[in-house]
């Protein structure tokens, strides 16, 4: 005989919890994340299905694998994974499990998802993070980002909360997670720190101008 696990059928999708990377396309134009474990080579859409990490053919989640989305049921056991020096970047989502899943004692693994919000933590500097920016890091197709506030961000490719959220759709809200309080840079600075200061400023300024003097050319082009 065989075993059949409990189905359950509830009015409502179940809300689940799991930390992730923002991840932005090379083009610019889609946004999304990726896994922190065993699915982060697979970037992921806010509203999307599992495939199975190791290419098999088969419906997910299957009960002889481990594919499929994972999430726990307890947004603090999520939290307390932000803790590890590998995931101080990730950001914590808040899910609705769609599909067919299967539920174990601390989570779900599920055929597909929603995420409904998305919490970026503080800058690396502490401040409270105003953009997401280039972590250094990505994926064939896909940048990897992490939180930054407006003085680190500097020269790096980044994007507003509210700009990820635009491009990824699908309803998503972005927040900005808990930090100090963003000061003036330039606040007791010597004549040496603010000359470097201004470098800063014109490299940014330089950065932007070669960027519109691009999108000039392709128009011109097109």
């Amino acid at each position: 005989m065989r075993l059949r696990l409990p189905e359950e059928r509830p009015t409502e999708p179940p809300t689940g919890y799991k930390i992730a990377h923002p991840v932005l396309s090379q083009d610019g134009t889609r946004a999304g994340f990726t896994g922190v474990s065993l699915g982060g080579a697979l970037p992921y859409g806010v509203l999307d299905e599992a495939r199975c990490v190791y290419g098999l053919r088969h419906r997910t989640p299957h009960r002889r694998c481990d594919c499929g989305f994972h999430c726990v049921h307890d947004r603090t056991t999520a939290e307390a994974l932000l803790c590890t020096t590998e995931h101080r970047a990730a950001a914590l989502l808040e899910v609705s499990v769609l599909g067919a899943y299967i539920r174990f004692e601390r989570g779900f693994r599920y055929a597909r998802q929603r995420v409904r919000t998305a919490t970026v933590g503080p800058c690396a500097c502490g401040a409270v993070a105003a953009a997401l920016a280039d972590a250094g890091w990505g994926r064939p197709g896909w940048c990897g980002l992490t939180a930054a506030c407006a003085g680190c961000v500097r020269g790096r490719r980044s994007v507003s909360p509210a700009g990820f959220a635009r491009l990824a759709g699908e309803g998503l809200r972005v927040r900005a997670g808990s930090g100090i309080a963003a000061v003036d840079p330039s606040a007791g600075l010597g004549m040496a720190e603010l000359v470097a200061e201004a470098a800063l400023l014109q490299a940014r300024l330089d950065w932007f101008q070669t960027q519109l003097a691009r999108l000039d050319d392709s128009g011109e082009r097109g």
